[in-house]
């Protein structure tokens, strides 16, 4: 009875022990978020009923376009009201994200701004994020069949005076703070820590695949060779059509990708020729071929421009990192495919383009952002091609020199080719 009253005793110790080291809480809630929810909604309604510049400043979005999104998003973001406090509305939910989109500010600042913390914001912005993917799914899609891809070529011949092209592709590293514990997995010829942004675009300035999450250290010849893009096209599953002669031309060529060199030539992906002492013939294929490869170049540029998240290192784990890249991704292309939004994201003037003698002007966006801001490219390593690789390229060198391929203005701008 005695060893029973003493086990009683060292148990009623070690509660009482545990009450005292229990730290009390200072405050069920602190001031500063004493409104709620309410200050943020108000904020959001005075932008949008007397300020729509403001309101598209502040999240990207025109306050039509919010809506719209918001409609699409709003049953997966939606939450509950409890006994102990009221949620969070979804359109504040997806405000807060737009704004962390449109700024790159920390969870701290966006506390302050919105007058909620930072630790209910942590688990907002992936879940919106998710939510937007899920919801625009259809505004990425890679052509699946020939048809579709004949549609692709069409508008850079049309456009851009390539023919025989499905897309134009690069690559960008995504900065972010070193994740705990991953050593030099993240650690990119730079200096940084990133993963890998790779993406194409056709000639209206529109993701037709992504793919994020190959991690920085990656070869930039292997970053290509991660995808499912490069499987298909490796397997000739990608369903682009049979090669074809070029107008006015008899020997059978691929369709293919145009890139920089950063990417290993193919039978589907052309590069510029190497070196500087370039004959006529290689100089006016080098500049038509980056006139064609600058559409990525602007897509990613404007991304960085109205999507400022991408000109700071990311404090986020990388599959977080991941969500908020390709949440961008799709925001882009549902902001470009609407021909309302279209002329509120990328107003005249935004894009690069040519004047009638093909000189090259500069978009606004390159203005917009600093150029130790912009995304970093992947590095170029040279790389030895197949003969017939290097012979396809040559058929296209001699069209854009013939009667059939040459365009009046190019002996002209050939100085501004791009190695």
């Amino acid at each position: 009875m005695e060893d029973i009253a003493l086990c009683g005793v060292s148990a009623c110790l070690v509660v009482i022990v545990g009450e005292k080291k229990r730290k009390r809480k200072r405050w069920w809630c602190r001031k500063l978020f004493g409104e709620g929810p309410r200050f943020g909604v108000e904020l959001l309604n005075k932008l949008r009923m007397n300020d729509a510049m403001g309101f598209r400043n502040f999240t990207r979005l025109t306050p039509i376009d919010f809506e719209e999104l918001l409609l699409m998003v709003g049953g997966q973001i939606t939450k509950e009201d409890t006994k102990f406090r009221e949620t969070i509305p979804a359109s504040l939910r997806l405000a807060i994200t737009l704004r962390f989109l449109a700024s790159g500010d920390s969870y701290t600042s966006l506390m302050y701004t919105f007058r909620i913390s930072k630790q209910a914001i942590s688990r907002i912005v992936p879940e919106v994020c998710e939510a937007i993917i899920s919801a625009l799914k259809q505004y990425v899609k890679t052509p699946s069949s020939e048809a579709e891809w004949r549609t692709v070529v069409h508008g850079f011949e049309t456009g851009w005076n390539f023919p025989h092209c499905l897309g134009s592709i690069d690559g960008k590293h995504v900065q972010m703070v070193a994740p705990d514990r991953s050593g030099s997995l993240y650690y990119n010829y730079k200096g940084t820590f990133s993963i890998v942004l790779l993406g194409v675009a056709d000639a209206n300035y529109n993701f037709l695949y992504a793919d994020v999450g190959c991690q920085g250290r990656i070869s930039d010849g292997g970053v290509f060779k991660y995808t499912s893009l490069y499987n298909n096209l490796e397997n000739k599953s990608a369903h682009v059509p049979k090669c074809e002669a070029l107008p006015g031309r008899t020997e059978p060529v691929p369709y293919i990708l145009v890139g920089d060199d950063a990417f290993a030539m193919s039978t589907y992906l052309l590069k510029p020729y190497p070196g500087c002492a370039l004959d006529i013939p290689k100089r006016v294929f080098n500049y038509r071929l980056s006139r064609a490869r600058r559409i990525i170049e602007n897509v990613f540029g404007i991304m960085s421009s109205k999507f400022r998240v991408f000109l700071k290192p990311m404090a986020l784990q990388p599959c977080k990192v991941e969500c908020v890249v390709l949440s961008c991704v799709y925001l882009h292309n549902y902001l470009r495919k609407n021909s309302v939004s279209r002329q509120n994201y990328t107003p005249p003037g935004t894009l690069d383009s040519y004047d009638a003698d093909g000189n090259v002007i500069e978009g606004s966006w390159r203005r917009d952002i600093n150029e130790r801001d912009r995304l970093l490219d992947l590095m170029a390593i040279p790389r030895r091609a197949s003969a017939n690789v290097h012979n396809i390229r040559d058929e296209f060198c001699s069209y854009f020199v013939s009667q059939q391929g040459a365009v009046s203005w190019q002996y002209d701008n050939i100085r501004h080719v791009v190695q």
